[in-house]
């Protein structure tokens, strides 16, 4: 009985664990710089109530600066992103979509509640 025990113990503990922090949250990446002035326009429009919305809490948003090396869970979703701002969305750490520039507030919430709901992401 003890070895039982023993072993359902073991194969419970090597059960897979899911991530908590950042590794598992979804997130919005914007790519900018500081000479970008769709970027600017962005910050002005979105920028203050971002976080505030029902988008912002699915994905928070996350700024890196495109001529900065990249952070390296970066690395690779950075590669070949010439445009600024281009919004990355990761899930889980793995890119589910993305937006190149700034079309203006109008045409941006549609185009992320879009995202967020092909990554299955609820804004509710």
């Amino acid at each position: 009985m003890r070895l039982l025990v023993a072993a359902a113990t073991l194969a419970i503990s090597l059960l897979p664990v899911p991530l908590t922090g950042t590794a598992m949250a979804a997130e919005l990446v914007m790519f900018e710089s500081a000479a970008c002035p769709y970027c600017r326009q962005w910050h002005e429009e979105i920028g203050g109530i971002y976080g505030k919305t029902p988008e912002g809490r699915a994905a928070p948003l996350r700024r890196v600066d495109i001529h900065a090396p990249p952070p390296g869970d970066l690395g690779e979703t950075a590669r070949g992103i010439v445009y600024t701002p281009t919004f990355v969305l990761l899930d889980a750490g793995r890119e589910v979509g993305r937006i190149q520039g700034y079309p203006g507030e109008h045409f941006f919430w549609p185009l992320l509640q879009n995202l967020l709901a092909d990554a299955g992401l609820a804004t509710q």
